[in-house]
């Protein structure tokens, strides 16, 4: 990332003056957008949408831990706009580099060093950038014969915005929308439990007219597949620790059943945490895949150790021979579950 950076640092010197800097992303198959913010408003402009939702509601958010938050989408970029008049530069000898030349020369804001005031030091500031757009036609180019050309003579300068590449609506009517992305490791529900809580702060500051609603949100997707392996964890303790009950007749491989599968997933949970790695959909569908096969095993391995035991062999005995004698086949059927999700590994983007 940082040598992408310092590329794009090199190749932004070429380009036209006031393109804006790259946002670089770290992507991967999970980073999909976790939450998206939908802006519309029915007395604001395109132009102050994109402005709010760029220049405060995304500054506002951006602050947020383990989120990155990229420009917003529609809307109209808000820019100060000179329209040249080619005839009257021509008339007065000048070129369009005159003009750029002049207004980044004379409209810009410089640090002039410091003033010691007492005990304190301040930072001073020349400040020569104009605060109204309009009198931007009042800045000097150049003089010729005695005569002051200023840039309201070969142009003009007001609010405007860029050229519109896209187009966002909602209900039919135009506006914006901001898309936030998760930086590597962060957890999905912490961002996005973050973002709830600071975007009613955030919104304070915004024009009252201005509504903003939740598109897309991610977290609903992760606590109902959290939900669905809970559930089917339990259900499946319980089918089984019943059925062994009820054909087998001892309690206490009832409770061994009940307890290593809710065990077997909080182990799986703990080495992927100490590998750090988190949770996400497809480790969760993963793990809920893995219930079934574990209650396959576990129940022929209870059974095979009670057949054991219907032999006379002791308790340790029969244990460790019935764990042996399933041991091939359970290695044989898991891998032929494996097999099926090889090719996923050749697949190419």
């Amino acid at each position: 990332m940082a040598q992408l950076a310092a590329i794009s640092a090199t190749i932004l010197r070429i380009m036209p003056p006031g393109m804006t800097a790259p946002n670089i992303i770290r992507f991967s198959a999970t980073n999909v957008p976790i939450l998206q913010l939908s802006l519309s408003s029915d007395l604001l402009s395109e132009q102050d949408i994109n402005d709010q939702a760029n220049n405060f509601l995304r500054v506002g958010l951006a602050s947020t831990q383990g989120a990155t938050v990229p420009p917003p989408y529609g809307g109209k970029q808000a820019q100060v706009v000179v329209d040249l008049d080619p005839e009257a530069l021509y008339a007065k000898g000048l070129t369009p580099v005159d003009v750029s030349n002049a207004i980044n020369a004379q409209n810009l804001i410089q640090p002039a060093g410091t003033i010691k005031m007492g005990d304190k030091e301040y930072d001073v500031k020349l400040n020569s950038s104009e605060e109204v757009v309009e009198t931007i036609n009042k800045i000097p180019i150049r003089e010729i014969k005695g005569a002051t050309i200023f840039i309201g003579d070969v142009a003009n300068v007001h609010s405007g915005y860029a050229i519109q590449n896209n187009v966002v609506r909602q209900d039919g009517k135009r506006g914006a929308f901001l898309s936030i992305l998760k930086n590597g490791g962060a957890s999905t529900l912490d961002v996005i439990k973050r973002i709830k809580k600071l975007l009613p702060k955030v919104q304070a500051t915004l024009p009252t007219s201005l509504n903003v609603q939740p598109l897309f949100d991610q977290s609903i997707f992760v606590n109902a597949s959290i939900d669905g392996v809970v559930r089917e964890g339990i259900i499946s303790a319980c089918l089984t620790a019943m059925m062994i009950l009820v054909f087998l007749g001892s309690w206490r491989s009832t409770i061994i059943v009940a307890i290593s599968i809710p065990l077997s997933i909080v182990v799986s949970i703990i080495v992927l945490s100490m590998l750090g790695q988190t949770i996400n959909i497809m480790s969760l569908s993963g793990l809920a895949l893995a219930v079934g096969i574990l209650v396959d095993d576990a129940t022929v391995e209870i059974e095979n150790v009670h057949r054991n035991m219907g032999m006379g062999k002791p308790m340790i005995q029969s244990i460790l021979d019935g764990a042996s004698q399933i041991a091939t086949p359970a290695f044989v059927s898991t891998l032929s579950i494996c097999i099926v999700f090889v090719p996923i590994f050749f697949l190419t983007a």
